[in-house]
């Protein structure tokens, strides 16, 4: 895929057509285990396709740490589950070194890895232990690999947290810093189920019978496949016109920037920077090829903008105490003409 030559038509349709047929795939297999929630499953998938991190936010009870475990199963990779608490410490995390002793050897100290060291991680309920936790997953991943003692340890390839959170106004959470909230790719709301995917739900988990899930690729093809598929979302083109209404769209929610709109300048204090520029981009390009695009196109960014920005705009006070939400000022944004 790394070699794709996109004069060869041919080939190059062949590889958009293998790209959503293997992401169908996904989303089938996905879908035995949760009901409805198809627009999540997608988002959570696209931004595995575009190497990115992903923040699920819902109240407890909705499905997000089952979607996670369902997705990690489907695509063969390690998983790994670690439930932040506000004791966990950021050792528990990425790991320690041990004192050990061993006939003949003597005694000396031995890197003990945590359970970082996966393809999957499960960041459950992440906003519920100490912003000094929670920090110590930003090297990981931002640079895919951690520090401890000085020493670095490389991450598995491929490498994604996907994180859980409850809603901030939940007794006993801590905000994410902002630092780490910009390096989650996407920020997806979970919604609750309505009354027929409820009823589902039910039936599916409260009987006998279980749908079984199956792994679409084997563990030692899976970093291979997910590679390719990743590599195919870059080779996406991205026109200077296109790139133009990108730049405008960040700058009209950057307060400081002479494109700024006036609710952007009233609410924000701080915009989206260029991580979250990229991050649009890729998941538009993913939008694109779903669509049997090689190109991207200006509904595509509509339809990323929201899940790529609403995490990277710090609103004031005032924003606050009118009712004023992040997605409320991007879809200000992205319905203007």
């Amino acid at each position: 895929m790394e070699n794709l030559d996109l004069r060869d038509t041919a080939a190059l349709s062949q590889a958009v057509n293998d790209f959503q047929n293997t992401f169908t795939e996904l989303e089938r297999e996905v879908g035995k285990v949760i009901v409805g929630m198809q627009g999540v499953v997608r988002s959570t998938l696209a931004a595995i396709c575009a190497r990115g991190h992903v923040l699920l936010e819902g109240a407890p009870g909705l499905g997000k740490t089952s979607l996670v475990k369902a997705i990690s199963t489907t695509l063969g990779l390690s998983f790994k589950r670690v439930q932040f608490t506000p004791d966990l410490m950021p050792s528990d995390i990425t790991g320690t070194q041990v004192l050990t002793e061993e006939p003949g050897e003597g005694r000396r100290f031995v890197f003990k890895e945590g359970p970082i060291f996966a393809n999957i991680v499960l960041a459950d309920e992440i906003n519920r232990a100490t912003p000094k936790t929670q920090s110590a997953l930003l090297e990981a991943m931002e640079e895919r690999q951690v520090t401890v003692l000085n020493q670095t340890y490389k991450l598995p390839q491929p490498f994604f947290v996907l994180a859980t959170q409850n809603p901030i106004e939940v007794e006993g959470t801590y905000p994410l810093p902002e630092a780490q909230l910009d390096r989650f790719l996407v920020k997806i709301l979970v919604p609750s189920p309505s009354s027929a995917e409820l009823k589902e739900i039910l039936s599916r988990t409260t009987g006998t019978v279980t749908a079984p899930i199956k792994p679409l690729f084997s563990e030692a093809e899976a970093p291979r496949r997910l590679e390719a598929m990743q590599s195919l979302v870059r080779h996406v083109v991205v026109s200077d016109p296109i790139q133009e209404v990108i730049v405008r769209l960040i700058a009209a929610l950057t307060p400081n920037s002479p494109f700024a709109t006036p609710n952007a300048k009233r609410y924000i204090r701080f915009g989206p920077g260029p991580r979250g520029a990229q991050s649009l981009v890729m998941s538009a390009k993913v939008a694109a090829l779903l669509d049997k695009r090689i190109n991207l196109a200006f509904e595509d960014i509509q339809n990323a903008i929201t899940a790529t920005l609403r995490h990277r705009l710090i609103l004031n006070f005032q924003a606050e105490a009118d009712g004023v939400t992040s997605d409320d000022l991007i879809e200000e944004v992205r319905s203007a003409k």
